[in-house]
């Protein structure tokens, strides 16, 4: 099976209209006028989120006598309400059409990129023989004029290299052998090196691209000069191996059609995720070494963090001037300094990327924790910030932070002291929020997919999540120093 037809597969969605039936509102869709469009939308988002805006009234109601579990579940439903309508009612695909710019930005003189912009697409690998070439191919089939693909093999000793000097020969890409394992970040920063591109994109080893994926998102930042970097749309690969996968499989649409768009939709996307991460070159070139030696709590941060680098575009009117005095004679500076801008930061939902999602429950527990030991790190930087960017990134930003942070302690509250106070109603209540709030992103998932059975396993990943993932941020937190570089799914 070749790369093109497994991200076939991963991407069915089988439809509930008949063709004639579908074309025929297609048709009358793109002939009602705009504000039309828009208005219909935002009513039939409100008709869908009504059921949850009658519970939070009822919740409500009873703050006249507020408990710890009630003032949590108004906050967390009211937030989650909130990034439905801004998710549904605001965003734009970039690829397809020009985003509204703020006012305050209008003016900013963000530089355009040439129509068919030159793209360097890289990828760092280490010890991944087995399923390296389905990546690549994937890479070197995108439908986007002018790219050349490097693939960094991190020293690897199980044969990686050999599969990638095969590949040169067939296919004509780059590949860089180090003689040494230097982690993930200081590999792709050896191939940046070398980029002279308008455009810089990555990806990761265990990811398979639809061809027009990445086209998709370089013609999102040539319509639209103010987006600095751009993330991609990504699904399980593996989602019909086991429970376990599909379950991630569907909480990686929601995250991606749902957060990420919330927070396209003010273009401050506070994470371009790995499996497809789209950067102008002048908004991320300068700020490449201080990637690659970032430090965290006195001792360096091994973790290739998506989240830091994102930071790096979106904070740099801020922050940059600092980070480049401390790399000042890196070529990555002298070659070239761009100057500092208010860059925005988007998301493609039209780029699709599927990635192999852990098939068990020890690995699945291993990337949370490197996962959360970035969202910690990054607290740190973007959280000095994200407060001047605006009310709603704001908002969105440290509403996460905050669910984030609640998440362990609601645990311990309700899952550890009312059981053994003899309080298992206030246990319950907590766990029939938790699977309120999965249902209406498993009833987000029917809507984008109608037809699609895998809305039912939704639910599962909140509950799991509260039950389970919660617990792994303070032992994050003990442990952020310690760092791999494995990227292990099985």
């Amino acid at each position: 099976m070749t790369a093109a037809d497994t991200a076939a597969r991963s991407a069915r969605a089988p439809a509930v209209l008949a063709p004639g039936l579908r074309s025929r509102a297609a048709g009358l869709r793109d002939r009602a006028d705009p504000a039309v469009r828009h208005g219909v939308r935002r009513l039939l988002v409100l008709l869908c989120l009504s059921p949850l805006l009658l519970v939070l009234a009822g919740a409500t109601l009873r703050l006249t006598e507020p408990s710890l579990t009630l003032i949590y579940g108004c906050v967390v439903l009211a937030g989650t309400i909130a990034v439905f309508h801004i998710a549904y009612t605001r965003y734009r695909d970039p690829s397809e059409s020009a985003v509204p710019v703020p006012r305050r930005l209008r003016d900013a003189g963000f530089p355009p990129l040439p129509p068919a912009p030159s793209v360097t697409f890289l990828l760092a690998v280490r010890d991944e023989a087995d399923g390296i070439e389905a990546c690549v191919r994937s890479m070197v089939s995108s439908d986007c004029q002018d790219v050349r693909v490097t693939v960094v093999d991190d020293h690897s000793g199980d044969g990686t290299g050999d599969v990638l000097r095969r590949l040169r020969d067939e296919l004509g890409i780059t590949v860089i052998h180090l003689d040494e394992n230097v982690g993930k970040k200081h590999a792709l920063v050896t191939a940046c090196a070398g980029a002279d591109t308008d455009i810089v994109a990555f990806t990761d080893s265990d990811c398979v691209l639809a061809p027009d994926a990445l086209g998709r998102c370089v013609q999102a930042l040539v319509r639209n000069p103010a987006l600095g970097a751009v993330s991609g749309h990504c699904r399980a690969l593996n989602a019909s191996a086991n429970l376990l996968t599909r379950v991630q499989d569907t909480w990686y649409e929601g995250q991606f059609r749902v957060a990420k768009a919330a927070e396209a939709s003010f273009g401050s996307v506070s994470c371009v995720s790995g499996p497809l991460a789209v950067f102008r070159r002048d908004a991320v070139y300068n700020y490449l070494p201080a990637w690659a030696d970032d430090r965290f709590m006195g001792a360096p941060f091994k973790f290739a963090t998506d989240r830091q680098l994102t930071g790096y575009v979106l904070g740099q009117v801020w922050k940059g001037r600092s980070l480049k005095a401390r790399y000042a004679d890196s070529p990555f500076l002298t070659d070239e300094d761009f100057p500092e801008r208010p860059w925005q930061v988007g998301y493609v939902r039209s780029a699709k990327v599927w990635t192999d999602v852990p098939a068990r429950l020890g690995p699945l527990l291993r990337q949370q924790v490197r996962w959360k030991k970035s969202f910690i790190r990054n607290l740190f930087f973007t959280g000095g910030f994200m407060w001047r960017r605006g009310a709603g990134p704001a908002a969105l930003f440290y509403g996460h932070v905050l669910w984030v942070l609640a998440a362990p302690v609601l645990a311990c509250t309700h899952l550890l002291w009312a059981p053994a106070h003899g309080t298992l109603l206030l246990t319950g209540l907590y766990l029939l929020g938790v699977l309120l709030k999965g249902c209406a992103w498993a009833v987000a998932y029917r809507i984008d997919h109608p037809g699609d059975p895998r809305w039912r396993y939704r639910p599962l990943m909140s509950v799991f999540s509260a039950v389970v993932l919660a617990w792994l941020l303070p032992y994050s937190l003990l442990t952020v120093r310690k760092g791999v570089w494995s990227r292990g799914t099985s």
